[in-house]
């Protein structure tokens, strides 16, 4: 298990700036909601996202070919499921105190964010868990993530 400072620093300035982007956007820009990703992303995200790129490597390492590839970018996008999405929602709500917009319907604008953004998740994650070493994965990730975080955000006002 790795929980880095340099991870640290990476998910909370690079979670909270495509939140922030996001909630720029949307009108909802809130230094509550800016810390709370921050620390989200300096916490959980720093901590589970390095983590599952190293259990990836490990599940994978006995693979060779399409058949890694294929894998190792399945298992990545297996991971930023609706679930996760949900959960990354669902934290934006409560950071910024929308309490009662926190119900089953999160569910159903997560899977609907998911389904829409499988194609460019496939590309993304084939390159991050394909091309990129795995040093400098969570990084990656979390830049792709960052910009998700402005189209999860945005979701609610797409899918709802």
């Amino acid at each position: 298990m790795i929980y880095t400072k340099q991870n640290i620093a990476k998910g909370a300035v690079i979670y909270s700036l495509g939140d922030s982007i996001a909630a720029i956007m949307l009108h909802e820009f809130s230094w509550f909601r800016l810390l709370g990703m921050m620390f989200i992303g300096a916490t959980i995200y720093a901590f589970e996202i390095p983590n599952y790129f190293i259990w990836i490597d490990k599940k994978t390492k006995h693979v060779q070919g399409l058949t890694k590839i294929l894998k190792k970018t399945f298992l990545a996008i297996v991971y930023f499921n609706p679930l996760w999405i949900a959960r990354h929602l669902l934290f934006i709500k409560l950071f910024s105190h929308h309490y009662e917009s926190v119900n089953v319907n999160l569910l159903r604008i997560a899977f609907m964010s998911f389904i829409v953004n499988i194609p460019i998740s496939i590309i993304a994650n084939y390159i991050i868990q394909n091309k990129i070493k795995l040093n400098w994965r969570f990084m990656a990730s979390a830049i792709f993530s960052g910009l998700m975080a402005i189209y999860y955000a945005m979701s609610e006002n797409l899918f709802s």
